[in-house]
């Protein structure tokens, strides 16, 4: 039994509590007395008395001489003494089961608990959600959003493809215009050349008279 003092304090200062007996040795005092079956740190532990019983009534047992009587009389004293071990260890029992059984009902109550807390912190999570309603309408704003974005995308697409052809059909009109004005320039070209020359083969025919004439 754990043997517990306390000193009193001044006017101002706390009560402590001293044990006589520091933890390790409480739990060796409490397991020795489990199994010994004792209560009290006085006595003959009932271990060592049923032990006594038992060993009185075999001893008896083996003797020769006719003692039936002592016998009878060992043996309902050995009878007795595990009777009287015996209430303890039931009594023991009834505690223990009663504490399993509580064990669980606490664990029980545990679980509840923490499901219960589970539940309250999903609460309270929805409830700092929007409405529905509000959330019905974000989405089909988003929903027309997307859509008005894809259209404009399609219409962008168009735009791009038109433009690209327009301006392949520009590349090859300003293709063909130089080609043509080449060829004007070429056409002009060959057309001055062939004045020059018949420019110059008329003065030359024109000379040619002249000489004649003078001769």
């Amino acid at each position: 039994m754990l043997a517990k003092g306390r000193k009193v304090a001044g006017r101002g200062e706390e009560m402590s509590a001293h044990y006589a007996f520091g933890p390790q040795e409480d739990d060796a005092i409490i397991k020795h007395r489990l199994l010994t079956r004792t209560t009290t740190t006085r006595g003959e532990p009932p271990l060592k008395k049923l032990q006594k019983k038992f060993m009185s009534f075999a001893t008896v047992i083996e003797k020769d001489t006719d003692n039936i009587s002592d016998c009878e009389r060992l043996y309902k004293a050995f009878i007795q003494e595990i009777n009287t071990f015996e209430l303890p260890l039931l009594k023991s029992k009834v505690v223990v089961d009663a504490n399993i059984r509580e064990k669980d009902s606490f664990n029980e109550l545990q679980i509840e608990r923490q499901h219960k807390e589970e539940c309250e912190a999903i609460r309270k999570v929805i409830f700092l959600q929007p409405p529905r309603s509000e959330t019905e309408k974000l989405i089909a704003d988003l929903e027309k959003e997307i859509s008005d974005l894809e259209a404009e995308n399609v219409a962008c697409v168009r735009t791009l493809e038109l433009r690209k052809k327009q301006f392949a059909l520009l590349l090859h009109v300003v293709e063909e215009l130089q080609i043509s004005i080449e060829d004007e320039q070429k056409s002009i070209a060959d057309e001055l050349r062939a004045i020059a020359e018949e420019k110059m083969s008329i003065e030359e025919s024109g000379g040619a008279s002249d000489a004649m004439a003078v001769d």
